[in-house]
């Protein structure tokens, strides 16, 4: 017969002592450890003058908040207001760091503490300059891997449902949508890329398609042309007088108020923190952590 093993004098003592280090060790485990934590959602919009802008896109920051909950949603902006694009992003990648503990990474040689890093979701209808330019040039400053950019909201269904229902909001009907004698001019801020432009176009094609078929003409607040009353009497000369301004605009400011001044009936409101537009957010977001490396997302499931 063998001697009993008198480092544990009962079953009771054993699944005590097991119990105790396995306290020990889940209390030193974070809840949103890095490894199941996903890329911050950076939500860019270009900034503004007026106040009444980052409030706006506050708001729909909450809302994409409330859409995912646990997801670290920031608000970042290319000037005029603050926090700026690279603030935010050196506030992420600090806050990645100091999430990275020991823990994660014991025991497995050659691999150093790495946060989810971030996903930039322009707050603009096409490809740009900032788009282009902007934006990378801020990722670029960071570790490669560290940062991705989704594409711009482009002309996506999520973003034509925002944009009829501001013109609802406004008091368009679907007896202006059977009428011969309504159009509509899509306000857009403009740009000098072609690309760009050509995003707008496309937007105004699906508004028009959704609004059934009445004629829905892009127009610039800056940099392009057509402007919105050259777009108006374009609409008049067709026989639409009774026409409305559609807001491609995420918040209020100079280019947003300028173009619904020029409205010769109803101008819908920017699309703030419509539910469709925190959807489609969410979406870009989604489908560029869909296009990234598998090694890159190894440390975000």
């Amino acid at each position: 017969m063998t001697e009993r093993d008198s480092t544990f004098d009962s079953t009771a003592e054993l699944l005590g002592t097991i119990t105790t280090r396995l306290g020990e060790r889940l209390s030193r485990v974070r809840p949103f450890d890095v490894r199941r934590r996903r890329p911050a959602l950076v939500a860019v919009g270009h900034g503004s003058r007026d106040p009444r802008a980052a409030v706006t896109l506050s708001h729909l920051v909450e809302r994409i908040r409330e859409l995912r909950p646990g997801l670290d949603v920031r608000l970042a902006h290319i000037e005029l207001n603050t926090p700026l694009l690279p603030d935010v992003l050196s506030d992420v990648t600090a806050g990645n760091a100091a999430d990275t503990t020991d823990d994660v990474t014991a025991g497995v040689p050659g691999r150093e503490p790495a946060g989810p890093g971030a996903v930039l979701v322009p707050l603009l209808f096409g490809p740009g300059h900032h788009v282009k330019h902007d934006l990378p040039a801020a990722a670029a400053a960071l570790p490669e891997g560290q940062v991705r950019t989704a594409a711009p909201l482009g002309a996506h269904p999520l973003l034509v449902e925002a944009l009829a229902d501001r013109l609802a909001e406004a008091g368009w009907t679907s007896a202006d949508s059977a009428s011969r004698a309504t159009g509509v001019v899509l306000a857009a801020a403009g740009s000098r890329d072609p690309e760009g432009l050509a995003a707008v176009r496309r937007i105004a094609a699906a508004l028009s398609e959704r609004l059934g078929g009445v004629p829905v003409l892009p127009a610039y607040a800056s940099a392009a042309t057509p402007t919105v009353p050259d777009a108006v009497r374009v609409l008049a000369a067709r026989g639409r007088h009774r026409v409305a301004v559609a807001s491609c605009f995420t918040a209020p400011g100079l280019f947003a108020g300028r173009a619904a001044a020029h409205a010769p009936w109803i101008a819908a409101p920017p699309l703030g923190d419509h539910p469709a537009l925190a959807r489609l957010i969410l979406h870009r977001y989604d489908e560029a952590l869909a296009r990234a490396p598998r090694r890159e997302l190894a440390v975000t499931r």
